[in-house]
């Protein structure tokens, strides 16, 4: 008889479908991962999203990889949530954004050369939300989107119907609008409000910038907590108890050796 054939290499995508597989699988599953469903699953996806971008800014290959292992895991966890209800799989899952790149990438895919790729790309992605019937122009922006990030969103879409400054003028005067309102608000739901109205105009101002207001703020956080460290350090490990103006004093001492 001929030998048995070798069994041919498992692909890496297989073994993590074939783990999550037996992770919810019934029979000897793990108890955690077979009480999940969409809605408990997507909080970890946005967390593995945003540790993603963590890794790219700390420019570690090594982290990059790791977390987008993790982000991977959680598309292979829906898909199989959507596999034991009978919705759709993995395949589906990739079958559909590929097609969906080919569709919107014509002039690489078909015939369709244009000098305006931008353009081309947004207009079959209009077509699309066309196709799929009626909408407002702000249908769709994600309503768990980070807020910067949809406030942005919300005013790209609204710009594409004409809904928009044009210059950095308006949206700059607006701040100073918004800003004097905050002051004059009186109560703490007029405040909320105000404060927000304030935070959109700035997004807004950002977005003619063409600043990304998320980026930068999530930049100027890792700013302010490198620059705080270093105050503790400078302060012998702790800024509790120290007067103000000596913990503004070791901030400027701080700004001064980072510009240094």
């Amino acid at each position: 008889m001929p030998p048995d054939t070798p069994a041919s290499p498992q692909s890496p995508i297989d073994r993590l479908l074939a783990i999550m597989r037996q992770l919810r699988n019934p029979d000897g599953g793990c108890e955690w991962d077979l009480a999940q469903d969409f809605a408990t699953i997507a909080p970890y996806t946005i967390e593995e999203a945003y540790e993603v971008a963590d890794a790219v800014a700390s420019g570690d290959p090594a982290a990059i990889r790791d977390e987008l292992g993790d982000l991977l895991l959680q598309v292979v966890f829906q898909a199989q949530i959507a596999t034991d209800k009978g919705l759709f799989g993995f395949d589906d899952v990739a079958n559909a954004i590929s097609a969906k790149m080919e569709r919107r990438h014509p002039h690489i895919f078909g015939d369709a050369a244009t000098p305006d790729v931008r353009g081309q790309w947004e207009q079959i992605k209009a077509d699309e939300r066309a196709a799929d019937g009626p909408k407002g122009a702000l249908d769709g922006v994600a309503l768990s989107l980070p807020a910067l990030l949809r406030a942005k969103k919300l005013q790209s879409r609204a710009a594409r119907v004409g809904f928009d400054w044009p210059d950095t003028d308006g949206p700059r005067d607006k701040i100073a609008e918004e800003l004097a309102e905050v002051a004059e608000a009186d109560t703490d739901a007029a405040r909320h409000e105000e404060v927000g109205d304030l935070l959109f105009a700035v997004v807004n101002y950002a977005r003619k910038l063409g600043v990304d207001a998320e980026s930068a703020l999530r930049d100027a956080n890792q700013k302010f907590a490198r620059r705080f460290a270093a105050m503790e350090t400078r302060a012998g490990g702790s800024l509790d108890g120290l007067p103000l103006d000596a913990q503004e004093a070791h901030w400027q001492a701080v700004k001064e050796t980072e510009r240094g």
